[in-house]
């Protein structure tokens, strides 16, 4: 039966020079820890069948050498992007972490508004949450109109390896499971980088439902090659 395998991108290059990046490319741990990704899906017995992949500089160079290792296309989906940050450009890396420590304490409804120029996290949610409703559709998933948490699955499409962040496959994670949202799922959530979270439709009460059997699955990577 067809699985989901969310892979988050790899360690990013968050500044260079001390400024802050609005678009990173991979560090050179991070294109390790993609080549170790890739390694891992290559030997599955179970292959992946399509690539979906996040616009994103660190997830396209996360699933490129996926892409290779299994011959397959990716698929970009824009609207799998991270939630969409102010516009840091030349503004540096410590005043960037000094604006995240603060906003640790705001209310929960200044959570939901997200920070000020910044995408709202009600905004994220509907936004990756469609598209990846939209995408299921599109392979013959399609959840209950009067039961939300049974999907009818019309056809088995295989294996979908979905390459995103962090705050997308968190909130794809908690979609799929029916978990009420909340504006810091990637604090609930906790994926490290490169790490594997796999969630399998599996027949149950005349339907199919949504089981997730691994999480922030990091067994491809060194404990020395790990980073969050």
């Amino acid at each position: 039966m067809m699985d989901i395998v969310f892979i988050r991108h790899g360690q990013p290059l968050w500044a260079v020079d001390g400024m802050s990046q609005s678009d990173p490319s991979l560090t050179e741990l991070g294109e390790q820890q993609a080549d170790l990704a890739a390694a891992r899906i290559a030997r599955d017995p179970k292959q992946a069948t399509e690539l979906i992949v996040s616009p994103a500089l660190r997830s396209q160079q996360t699933a490129a050498p996926i892409a290779i290792a299994t011959d397959l296309i990716p698929l970009t989906v824009s609207d799998l992007v991270e939630v969409k940050m102010p516009n840091w450009e030349g503004v540096t890396e410590e005043r960037v972490i000094e604006i995240f420590k603060g906003s640790r304490h705001r209310t929960p409804e200044e959570w939901w508004q997200g920070l000020p120029g910044g995408e709202s996290f009600r905004a994220f949610h509907d936004r990756v949450t469609t598209a990846l409703d939209s995408l299921l559709a599109e392979r013959g998933m399609v959840r209950d109109a009067e039961d939300p948490g049974l999907w009818h699955v019309e056809s088995d499409p295989g294996r979908i390896v979905i390459v995103a962040h962090g705050g997308t496959n968190s909130v794809c994670l908690t979609h799929l499971l029916g978990i009420p949202p909340a504006p810091w799922e990637w604090e609930k959530f906790v994926l490290f980088h490169a790490s594997f979270a796999r969630v399998k439709m599996i027949p149950l009460a005349g339907s199919h439902v949504p089981s997730l059997r691994t999480f922030n699955d990091q067994d491809h990577i060194p404990p020395h090659l790990r980073s969050r």
